[in-house]
């Protein structure tokens, strides 16, 4: 039925890449006042990609080149459709129309630019079939989000953002020095499967790395992400990091580093979640923990496993962005998100509260919500490839997400110690506006969708679909996972154990730039001005000697400038002439 209602649309649109559809709206709304119109283009941009990526998928549903494009002697594909590429560019698009919605309210220029650019630039790498386009896109994608940064404009946004900017310009470097190498050994810049056995690939794995958060590489997610706009933070949780998940399943599905990498990127993180007090930062260490599900998948590389990454990049993109929204709803009328400062919410922003704990839920995989028909996928394939560590290690890791992300972010915000209840609670702020309360509706209303009816889901999945998440065993299994984990944060707090919400700042590997290596530069400073302070003191001592020595023979008391007699003279013109006579009867 749906195709009958969009064929004729798509067939009447002409075919572009779903990316230009994001440029020209941009180009568009430069000659659109502020208000409505640049609001309905923001909404109508994604909506159009969307039909755009139908189109594509119901003329070549198994892939093809529908754009290529020589440039310097080098075939370029513009459009690279495949399943895979699909499932991403579907959700890229929803995210991107999801945040619209939330961010109905900015009328602040450089945050709507960024947002169409930042999008567009997503979902044309994900299309891109060769290494150039996608080089072009991945530094599109780091030059208009750091925009979302600083367009908070305080002086530590400023800061967040070079930081930020460094790393992710970094990353594209590194993309395109692995490029070039790899078309010296090859002759191609294909973007297909690649294997780590030349200094070019692993460029190409490194650069994919560091914007996947690889753990020592991961810490500018956690110092970008909560110094971004309210709005800002929902779109940067939705296109960076999970561009980085499809370049790896593109280009490294089966590489078995990949494995004991995600397992280490589930782990850490949670600790860290436990003991941070802005729930912004905790949000991004529970984002750290998901990609790591993601990277194991990629690195088991069996059919079920890469559906599993392909379908908890889709539902975490989801959920993510709900709990974003509803940490940024609450920040938007309290001006903090800090744990310590909230509490008590539920009573004058029930909404938000409600669609908090579904994201909650979702993240957690509870039954009947998103998160728990697609992180199965993974944890199943683990124990397919009897891989028990990293399996253990998985569920380990489903249960620290509740406990800090499931538990902790609700409880601390809308729940405990509440701070607003002086003056009778007359100065706890009202509900999130109508525009974010309709964006935090529809996603979570998706999040239950896709976990009761994960068919439709599967369904766009990479590989054909053979499993059955609603097994008893397996709802039983998770249920008592969950229900040990809330027993352990209750325990904790009751006993007063679990670590307080304290008004601080962690610092993680990025204590190394911002504490160890600041203090190195600061000595090697000192001992450098050391240095030439004493060279300076030295070069000015035999100047003054040299001054003084020159002064006793030149100066007006000095040998040269006395009187010299004239017989003195004559002997030494005499002598001169006598030499001048000797020399000259020599060269004869």
């Amino acid at each position: 039925m749906l195709d009958a209602i969009l064929s004729p649309i798509v067939s009447a649109m002409p075919q572009v890449p779903p990316a230009f559809v994001f440029m020209m709206a941009a180009a568009l709304m430069a000659f659109v006042p502020q208000g409505v119109g640049r609001s309905l283009i923001l909404l109508s941009a994604p909506i159009l990609s969307a039909l755009q990526i139908y189109g594509y998928g119901t003329v070549s549903p198994l892939g093809g080149n529908h754009m290529p494009m020589e440039f310097m002697g080098l075939t370029l594909e513009l459009m690279r459709v495949d399943k895979l590429a699909i499932i991403f560019g579907y959700i890229f698009s929803l995210a991107a129309f999801l945040a619209s919605i939330y961010a109905w309210h900015v009328k602040d220029t450089p945050q709507q630019f960024a947002t169409l650019l930042y999008a567009g630039s997503a979902i044309g790498a994900v299309f891109a079939g060769d290494l150039v386009t996608l080089f072009v896109y991945w530094e599109g994608t780091a030059i208009a989000s750091v925009f979302l940064i600083w367009a908070r404009r305080t002086e530590g946004a400023y800061h967040t953002g070079q930081r930020y900017l460094i790393v992710q310009i970094a990353s594209g470097v590194i993309l395109l020095a692995g490029c070039v190498l790899m078309y010296r050994d090859t002759g191609s810049i294909a973007f297909d499967k690649m294997t780590l056995g030349s200094l070019g690939t692993w460029l190409i794995f490194l650069a994919f790395g560091i914007k996947c958060a690889f753990p020592l590489l991961h810490n500018w997610l956690q110092d970008s992400y909560p110094a971004a706009t309210i709005t800002g933070t929902v779109i940067l949780s939705s296109f960076t990091t999970k561009l980085a998940v499809y370049a790896l399943a593109r280009g490294f599905p089966g590489t078995e580093i990949l494995i004991y990498i995600g397992a280490t990127m589930t782990l850490f993180p949670i600790f860290f979640a436990v003991i941070e007090n802005d729930l912004r930062r905790v949000l991004a260490y529970s984002l750290n923990n998901q990609l790591g599900f993601m990277v194991v998948g990629i690195g088991i590389g069996t059919e079920l496993s890469l559906n599993g990454t392909a379908a908890h990049a889709f539902c975490h993109i989801l959920y993510k962005s709900l709990l974003f929204m509803s940490v940024g709803a609450v920040m938007f009328r309290t001006g903090t998100a800090k744990g310590s400062e909230l509490g008590g919410l539920y009573k004058t922003m029930p909404y938000t509260m409600l669609f908090c704990v579904i994201g909650a839920a979702s993240i957690s995989a509870f039954p009947l919500f998103s998160g728990f028909i697609s992180k199965s996928l993974i944890v199943t394939a683990s124990a397919e490839n009897h891989n028990w560590l990293v399996w253990g290690i998985l569920v380990f890791a489903s249960a620290g997400v509740f406990h800090h992300s499931g538990i902790k972010i609700p409880y601390f915000a809308f729940f405990a110690h509440d701070n607003f209840a002086h003056n009778g609670g007359k100065n706890r702020p009202k509900e999130a506006p109508f525009h974010m309360l309709l964006a935090m509706g529809i996603t979570a209303t998706l999040c239950i969708l896709i976990g009761v009816f994960p068919e439709p889901l599967y369904a766009l999945l990479p590989y054909s679909v053979d499993y059955v998440p609603y097994t008893t065993a397996h709802v039983i299994t998770q249920l008592q996972l969950l229900m040990f984990s809330a027993l352990a944060f209750g325990v904790l707090m009751r006993t007063g154990i679990y670590p307080p919400e304290l008004k601080s700042t962690n610092l993680d590997t990025d204590w190394f730039y911002r504490k160890f290596l600041v203090s190195l530069i600061k000595w090697i400073r000192k001992r450098v001005k050391l240095i030439f302070f004493m060279g300076s003191l030295l070069v000015t001592i035999i100047l003054q000697k040299s001054i003084k020595r020159l002064y006793s023979w030149y100066g007006p008391e000095g040998h040269v400038a006395r009187v010299w007699p004239t017989g003195s003279m004559v002997i030494w013109i005499a002598i001169l002439l006598a030499a001048t006579l000797i020399v000259s009867f020599l060269k004869v």
